[in-house]
């Protein structure tokens, strides 16, 4: 006796063929949709780790210190090229110093920038010694500023120059000034008059040294 087929309850007769094949077709349909699903949803996990990984695995160091710039050895090349003493600032717990250099032209310059070491510090002072140069060497420093007043500074007459606008001064708000032998010695930039006398007093030994080199 051939087996009858089920009777389908929502149907309530036997499937056809053609209802037993979309059944299943459906079926098919479905299983693997939610395989896609479980697919993507683990290859997100799987990216999501490979990611932290490389997150935590990549160091988180502190940049690395710029080395201070050795203001002696450049002047040190400076000194020989020349034939004569050239100022040295010294840093101490104050000071660092951004650039030295010796720069060319009608008259040859020997420059340091030196700003504070401190982030709570604003302002720059430049320490410029023009060779064989006087105080007439100094207006073109400063935006063509003549000086308007002098100061004693370390038993040294300094010229004074007070730029009007720092926007058209290179941000040069103040600078002072003073003969070294054959040399013009000029400090400029825009930290106080206080500030800027104090370290010409610092340089005082070595503006003498110049000014009696022979």
């Amino acid at each position: 006796m051939s087996k009858q087929p089920p009777i389908i309850a929502e149907l309530g007769r036997p499937e056809t063929p053609e209802e037993t094949a979309a059944r299943k077709a459906a079926f098919s349909k479905a299983y693997r949709s939610s395989q896609t699903v479980r697919n993507l949803v683990a290859a997100l996990l799987v990216t999501v780790a490979v990611v932290a990984v490389i997150i935590f695995a990549v160091p988180r160091g502190t940049p690395v210190e710029q080395k201070p710039l050795d203001v002696a050895a450049v002047a040190e090349g400076v000194e020989s090229s020349m034939d004569r003493p050239v100022l040295i600032p010294e840093l101490g717990d104050f000071w660092r110093a951004n650039g030295a250099e010796m720069q060319g032209g009608a008259t040859v310059v020997w420059e340091v920038t030196l700003a504070p070491k401190s982030d709570t510090e604003r302002g720059f002072i430049k320490v410029a010694q023009a060779f064989d140069a006087d105080s007439s060497w100094a207006p073109q420093r400063l935006n063509g500023i003549a000086p308007t007043d002098t100061v004693r500074i370390g038993g040294l007459d300094w010229d004074v120059y007070k730029p009007g606008s720092a926007e058209s001064n290179a941000n040069v708000t103040y600078a002072i000034g003073t003969q070294a032998g054959d040399d013009y010695i000029l400090l400029y930039g825009s930290r106080s008059a206080d500030s800027t006398a104090e370290l010409a007093e610092s340089l005082i030994p070595q503006i003498r040294i110049i000014s009696e080199a022979p």
